[in-house]
């Protein structure tokens, strides 16, 4: 709901008697927080008002940082205070859009059933911001705009970097590469090189490395501001953005732009892969096959498949919707991460397990669930459906995801349309193992179930039981009929269109608000409530 009178003709519809919104957009109408209890969970400490606090937390180098839960009221983030959470900044400046699905979230998640809680208490009341309290170590602060985010090439590489991270995942800051005038996002240190500051030294893969006034630093993805043909105003990969960057050397790169890696662990082989914002173009899945393939004949009893800060979403939209031939391209892309699943569901050498520490959603959730065994840290996100994008879905989640919660749990949560969390993911079999781990110890969480599941000869008993599981399953109904029934319906949603799948992408890559068959933009899902004694 983006319109005042969407929002209070919900309310009259629900009649809640709490009403909860994580991190608004736009205010909430004075007839539905005068006639409901309206919590605003605001991403910022206490006292902290405005409607940019993560950028000014970055730009300015905060040591520590909130997330504070306030009554609405007629003054923009100055209600009463329900709870608060702290946390301490990374010292490396963050994304925005990290912090804001790491610690901010997860901060957010907790503060939600604090919430809750103190709903159900008829004693509570929460408490008024006084100001001139030391608790309240915020302040008002105006709304970011691009000059305040502006910088020169000829600045330090880390001044250029905070800027950059600060408007990462939107809107990025403008700037000019290569001639062209474009947003960035996605920047990481690199080797200084010779040369006029704003200058591109080198490529790795879709990145380009500018050089800065005392270094240099990798621009990964940009966006053009004045294209000049449709379907350029999309986030890129930079080369792609800028129409390709040949007289630039290609190197290696650093290590922070090496998106798939593999490593062993004495039995267990691990591949990592870590795709901007989890999307996966046809290069990224098609190098991903490429390294679940190699893992797969190497003398390990398991490989873990290890998503970065996202998992995985599935296709990459910016790429398929910036194509000559966007159908073409999405057929491509869909066909290459089917190729990927296939690689994992067919993998009868070793166990694979797939270890989520950061949301998935649409195919990413499908890929993860292709292996023998699912761990999720507690707090990630799953968006398991398609609809909202147009699409029937492939990936052969038609087998994998009934496979785990049987046929009408795959029917609700494909047509539901609904985010679930990993606990409510475990609970109905999608998800075998929960981590209470945070992000920093999740990954050797993963690794330690993976060598415990092989571990004392148990990996064998395992193994032949996988085989017998799948040979029977072949038998009754070969993998690739799967496939086969899935593609059929994706060609006719990508080249017919038949459920508008080309307006939904375009709407979600604007950054707008997507309507009927497109994605909301809200990454934490409605927390379920008890009944609560009416409070009015």
């Amino acid at each position: 709901m983006h319109h005042p009178q969407e929002m209070a003709a919900a309310a009259a519809a629900t009649d809640p008697e709490l009403i909860i919104c994580p991190f608004l957009r736009r205010r909430v109408p004075e007839s539905v927080w005068r006639s409901y209890r309206t919590i605003i969970i605001h991403p910022g400490p206490q006292g902290d008002r405005g409607p940019s606090a993560l950028d000014w937390a970055i730009m300015d180098a905060e040591y520590t940082w909130g997330v504070t839960a306030l009554q609405a009221t007629g003054d923009l983030d100055d209600g009463p205070v329900w709870g608060t959470r702290v946390f301490r900044m990374p010292s490396d400046p963050p994304r925005k859009s990290t912090l804001y699905n790491t610690e901010v979230s997860d901060a957010a998640m907790s503060l939600i059933g604090e919430v809750v809680t103190k709903a159900e208490d008829a004693g509570f009341t929460p408490r008024s911001q006084d100001r001139r309290r030391p608790a309240a170590v915020g302040r008002l602060r105006p709304q970011v705009r691009q000059a305040d985010r502006s910088f020169s090439w000829d600045d330090p590489a880390d001044h250029v970097l905070r800027r950059i991270r600060a408007a990462d995942g939107r809107p990025g800051v403008h700037t000019e590469l290569a001639g062209v005038p474009v947003a960035v996002f996605d920047a990481h240190p690199g080797e200084s090189s010779p040369g006029e500051p704003g200058t591109i030294a080198a490529r790795c893969q879709g990145a380009v490395l500018v050089r800065t006034g005392d270094g240099a630093l990798w621009i990964g993805h940009a966006r053009r501001l004045a294209p000049e043909a449709p379907g350029t105003t999309v986030k890129l990969p930079a080369a792609l953005a800028l129409g390709g960057v040949p007289e630039a050397p290609q190197t290696a790169g650093p290590p922070s732009l090496r998106e798939v890696s593999y490593r062993r662990f004495d039995k267990v082989g691990l591949v990592r892969f870590e795709f901007y914002n989890g999307a996966m173009c046809t290069a990224q899945c098609r190098r991903l096959t490429a390294a679940v393939r190699y893992a797969a004949t190497q003398d390990t009893a398991a490989v873990v498949l290890a998503g970065g800060e996202v998992f995985s979403n599935g296709l990459h939209l910016g790429v398929i919707d910036a194509h000559p031939d966007p159908a073409a391209e999405a057929w491509r892309n869909i066909t290459a991460i089917d190729d990927l699943c296939r690689e994992i569901i067919a993998c009868t050498g070793q166990l694979v397990v797939s270890a989520l520490a950061g949301d998935a959603g649409a195919g990413g959730v499908m890929l993860a669930l292709g292996a023998d065994k699912v761990i999720a840290r507690d707090g990630a996100l799953f968006n398991p459906h398609y609809r909202k994008m147009g699409l029937y879905g492939s990936e052969y989640w038609t087998y994998v995801l009934p496979h785990r919660v049987g046929e009408a749990q795959a029917d609700r949560l494909t047509r539901q349309c609904e985010p679930i969390t990993a606990a409510e993911a475990a609970r109905i079999g999608m998800v075998d193992e929960l981590a209470a781990s945070d992000r920093a110890e999740f990954l050797a969480t993963a690794l330690d179930y993976a060598t415990e599941l092989v571990a004392g000869g148990r990996a064998k008993a395992l193994l032949d039981r996988k085989r017998a599981t799948r040979t029977a399953d072949e038998q009754r109904r070969p993998l690739e009929t799967y496939r086969v029934r899935e593609l059929a319906e994706m060609s006719r949603d990508i080249f017919d269109d038949r459920h508008g799948f080309a307006h939904a992408r375009r709407t979600f890559l604007a950054v707008r608000p997507a309507g009927p068959t497109g994605p909301e933009p809200s990454r934490l899902p409605g927390p379920r409530l008890p009944r609560l004694r009416p409070v009015r």
